[in-house]
């Protein structure tokens, strides 16, 4: 009896009207504790290959098969925590990967050789894939509409601040310590992290939506009486939103979802092309380019500082100028830093025109990776919406590294940021036409379907009365 539990408990609308208060800076510290550290080990892999090719240890086509290694774990992580969160909860899924890449990331220091570390890369993958389904969405279901938009951006300021942490680190770790460190570091911190998240509660949303009304009741009732502590709680908002009758993943690929399949894909695939396409291949390009280890990393470690900054640009942009909006002018400005980027001489202008174009890249990671794709799709799918839409972009991610060899040993870095420039105007275009905004919106409202999307007649501009956003 999910549906009439659902409705007696009303667990959206009374996650939403609560002032922010102390248990939601433990809900952004735990995860954003275990997304920094994910994120921390994807982007690693920018200085360690680097210093792996200069080494001997590694070529290009070894550190092509690490990359692509990486991103198919990252799929089949991606996917199973779509399945296995809808199915056991968030709380369940989230704490599995954290162990599964923390556990591996240990054991890949001590890899003898290029192969088995591209096979523990593998598996470290299916944990680093998993916390990003994981995370944004989780915190999409704890945090009130009216500031869902800052608090999601707040947990992308902190995961993307790890590019330039990762970057510092490895500045000085790499070339006095070794490569090693670095995953040892990462995992030993990963797994602290793990200790520490087992006292996080489950989505009450989730709980709801599968009949646990029980266990939700007792969770929210305790979130409540912490947030009443600090303000008096207003009413809860008379909202009864229609909830999907449990269904196969599969209908995500059906009217009325697919078009918002569709739209969440485009924006993990341009995503993935952007970060690990050109920011994880940037040391390695430099090298080839004649510069040192120690002075590719220098320049990177700069430009990394995009990435806190296009997140924190993104939270501002979010609830005032919206999603969608955000989406396609992070996309335009990143297309034409793009272009102009391999022009740049060597010091201050290409630093700083690296910086702009990561800061870019961000804002778009922000606002559409992070907020906008769990935002697509209702509570019973909302984990498996956004890992089809992780696993489009893995998938994709995976199979360009060889691409970006080839076009890096044709054209250059010109020849890469030329490809990804097409790819962010063709994005901006698609959310220019066919995106539609949640900003503001309650979870239940900005996921129903619209009547246009059905089929029927368009309801998109109307707004039920009783949202309260």
């Amino acid at each position: 009896m999910a549906r009439s539990a659902d409705i007696d408990i009303n667990a959206g609308a009374r996650l939403d009207r609560l002032p922010i208060c102390g248990f939601h800076w433990r809900i952004l510290a735990l995860i954003g504790a275990g997304m920094f550290l994910d994120a921390f080990d994807i982007y690693l892999a920018g200085g360690v290959l680097g210093a792996l090719l200069k080494e001997g240890w590694s070529t290009l086509e070894l550190n092509a098969a690490f990359v692509s290694a990486t991103f198919v774990g990252m799929t089949i992580g991606a996917w199973c925590s779509g399945i296995l969160g809808d199915r056991f909860g968030r709380r369940f899924s989230y704490q599995m990967n954290l162990a599964i890449f923390g556990l591996a990331s240990i054991a890949a220091a001590f890899a003898p050789n290029m192969i088995v570390l591209i096979g523990l890369r593998f598996i470290i993958g299916i944990g680093l894939g998993a916390e990003i389904v994981v995370g944004y969405a989780t915190l999409t279901e704890f945090v009130p509409a009216s500031s869902r938009g800052r608090w999601i951006g707040l947990l992308a300021v902190i995961t993307n601040f790890s590019l330039f942490v990762s970057s510092m680190v490895g500045l000085w770790v790499i070339p006095t310590l070794g490569w090693r460190y670095m995953f040892g570091l990462v995992g030993c911190l990963a797994m602290v992290v793990w200790i520490l998240r087992k006292s996080m509660p489950e989505s009450p949303r989730w709980l709801a939506a599968n009949g646990r009304a029980d266990e939700a009741e007792k969770i929210l009732s305790a979130i409540e009486a912490e947030a009443a502590r600090k303000a008096k709680l207003p009413a809860v908002a008379a909202r009864a939103p229609a909830q999907e009758s449990p269904g196969a993943v599969w209908r995500l690929f059906q009217p009325p979802y697919l078009a918002r399949t569709l739209l969440g894909s485009l924006l993990h695939i341009v995503v993935g092309f952007s970060l690990y396409g050109f920011i994880g291949w940037l040391p390695t390009f430099m090298v080839k380019g004649g510069h040192s280890v120690v002075s590719s990393l220098g320049y990177t470690t700069v430009m990394a500082l995009g990435g806190p900054v296009g997140s924190l640009i993104g939270l501002v942009l979010a609830d005032r100028l919206g999603r969608r909006l955000s989406i396609v002018c992070s996309s335009i400005a990143a297309a034409a830093l793009g272009i102009a980027y391999p022009y740049m001489p060597d010091g201050v202008a290409l630093a700083a025109v690296g910086f702009l174009l990561i800061t870019a890249i961000y804002v778009m990671l922000a606002t559409g990776f992070a907020m906008h794709v769990p935002e697509l799709f209702p509570t019973r799918y909302r984990l498996r919406g956004t890992a089809i839409c992780a696993t489009s972009g893995r998938i994709a991610t995976a199979l360009v590294q060889y691409v970006v060899v080839a076009i890096f040993a044709w054209q250059g870095l010109t020849g890469v940021l030329t490809t990804l420039a097409g790819i962010l105007v063709f994005q901006a275009v698609v959310f220019l036409v066919f995106g539609f905004e949640t900003k503001g919106r309650s979870l239940e409202d900005a996921s129903a379907v619209t009547d246009a999307e059905a089929g029927g007649r368009s309801s998109m501009a109307r707004r039920p009365a009783d949202l309260g956003a």
